[in-house]
């Protein structure tokens, strides 16, 4: 936040945060157009089941839309059964034509 590196959408009733998205920008090179990471969602558990992750995956389409970008990128776990049934009904559609690798530095 310090870096103002991200956008961070939250979701507060009568003061009380239930829930934010964080995205950060990214640049495909292919496409020589911006697209977005959703890096993070989360909805406080009393709160879930509300659609609330529903409105702020919304307000992150809103984002990618007004930066006319070509859309947004996000990963989850296969064992998430919740974001796996979410995310498609939502209108993501789950890539299977590449590999992801990840390299740790430790």
């Amino acid at each position: 936040m310090k870096e103002n590196d991200s956008v961070i959408f939250i979701d507060d009733e009568n003061g009380t945060l239930t829930g934010f998205t964080q995205l950060y920008p990214q640049f495909s090179s292919t496409r020589m157009q911006r697209s977005w990471l959703l890096n993070d969602l989360y909805v406080q558990p009393a709160f879930r089941g509300k659609g609330i992750s529903k409105k702020l995956i919304e307000a992150a389409k809103q984002l990618a839309r007004g930066t006319n970008a070509a859309g947004l990128l996000l990963e989850t776990e296969k064992t998430n059964i919740t974001g796996n049934q979410l995310y498609p009904s939502m209108g993501f559609v789950l890539y299977n034509e590449t590999n992801f690798y990840w390299w740790d530095t430790k």
